[in-house]
């Protein structure tokens, strides 16, 4: 199993940047993937982006792309969302998982991170 911690999320204004870190712990070996997802109060929880492990391929969703960006540093297991020009669409739970290898979804899940984007 992975275990993944989040970083505190925060608080800002429309326009403003926020940047998230996830910490992998226990068989970091197997990760193929790693992304995030988030879920705003009321919705269902969403795709915003992920990340090969191995050669740092990248995918975002089409509501994110061009703010927020998603980068990995294997040596010390982190994975961040830097995220830029939000927008109140944007306020939701922040959530850090990992597809191990062999495993074909996502199976480990941080605790969840709030980001708040205010007018």
């Amino acid at each position: 199993q992975v275990q993944l911690v989040e970083s505190e999320g925060g608080s800002v204004e429309t326009g403003g940047s926020l940047r998230l870190s996830c910490a992998a712990s226990g068989r970091t070996f197997s990760i193929y993937t790693m992304g995030w997802f988030r879920q705003a109060a009321g919705k269902e929880r969403e795709f915003v982006c992920d990340i090969k492990w191995g050669d740092g391929t990248t995918y975002c969703a089409d509501s994110v792309k061009g703010r927020f960006t998603i980068s990995k540093d294997n040596a010390n297991n982190m994975v961040y969302l830097q995220m830029n020009s939000l927008k109140t669409e944007d306020t939701a739970v922040y959530y850090c998982a990992v597809v191990q290898r062999g495993i074909g979804r996502y199976d480990s899940w941080g605790q969840g991170t709030q980001v708040t984007v205010s007018s």
